[in-house]
């Protein structure tokens, strides 16, 4: 499944993905200690939603337009995140994961990016001028296990990648495996879209025998009957997720879910451990 962020940017998948993102690393930040974000498949990092890739889809009305829609003050932060870069005002432009991530940065934090596609890239460069990231251009798994362990004791490995390649999930298993053995505490995200509940199944019986003793599976479904050769919605598998952010994730699931859920649709958001 090709995933390109710029055809998807501001969907349902990215509400539910950056609000997570939001309450993890607020979570980690309860304590003073400095973390390290690093983000593997960084895209562009911003995102215009009027622009002919965003159009052709349509799909930021059903995602963050829905939330700025929605009155539940459990999805604040998100929005005053997508304000942060459209000036206050109703989202025009989108921040991706990059520009979520610098706006959560204390001083002693340090944000680390990475994306390949040459556009990309350079694109990523000029949406975060005047932040503190660095920018790689590497191959994303080379990067994800070169980085660990960070200079810091603790942080977030985000992986969230397009999948465009056949061999995209064995390359995350591989390289979660390895990237486990090297930094057993840290916190890793992985991102994926839903379409195939069968490939997915096989997935993640291939991810629970890691036997990393801590991996958490968020999934939203966004319809109540599967829609065949579509995207039916996205998950997360979340190693090491900090204590407070699990215990307040019920409530804030119930709040993406309810604002989220497709017209004549309830959806469901789903979570299991995978390594208990």
């Amino acid at each position: 499944m090709n995933y390109r962020h710029s055809f998807h940017a501001g969907n349902s998948a990215d509400v539910v993905k950056h609000s997570l993102l939001i309450a993890l690393v607020r979570a980690l930040q309860q304590k003073p200690g400095a973390l390290t974000l690093i983000d593997t498949h960084a895209g562009c990092g911003l995102y215009d939603l009027g622009g002919d890739e965003a159009r052709r889809t349509g799909e930021a009305v059903q995602g963050v337009v829905r939330a700025f829609a929605d009155t539940n003050r459990l999805l604040d932060d998100y929005r005053a995140a997508v304000r942060a870069v459209n000036a206050g005002e109703e989202p025009r432009l989108y921040p991706g994961s990059p520009r979520f991530l610098a706006q959560l940065l204390r001083p002693q934090d340090f944000l680390i990016l990475n994306e390949k596609h040459p556009d990309d890239v350079y694109a990523l460069r000029g949406a975060m001028r005047g932040t503190s990231a660095a920018v790689h251009q590497r191959d994303a798994y080379e990067l994800w296990l070169a980085m660990l362990p960070p200079r810091t004791a603790r942080g977030v490995v985000v992986v969230d990648p397009p999948y465009e390649q056949a061999d995209e999930r064995a390359r995350i298993t591989a390289t979660l495996a390895a990237a486990h053995r090297k930094w057993a505490h840290g916190v890793t995200v992985v991102w994926y879209p839903l379409k195939d509940r069968a490939t997915h199944a096989r997935w993640k019986g291939q991810l629970r025998n890691l036997g990393i003793p801590k991996m958490l599976n968020v999934e939203h479904w966004l319809y109540d009957r599967d829609q065949p050769d579509i995207y039916n919605g996205a998950g997360l598998f979340i190693v090491n997720p900090p204590y407070a952010f699990t215990q307040a994730l019920p409530p804030l699931l119930e709040a993406l879910r309810a604002a989220l859920a497709p017209e004549g649709h309830r959806g469901k958001i789903t979570t299991d451990w995978l390594g208990d």
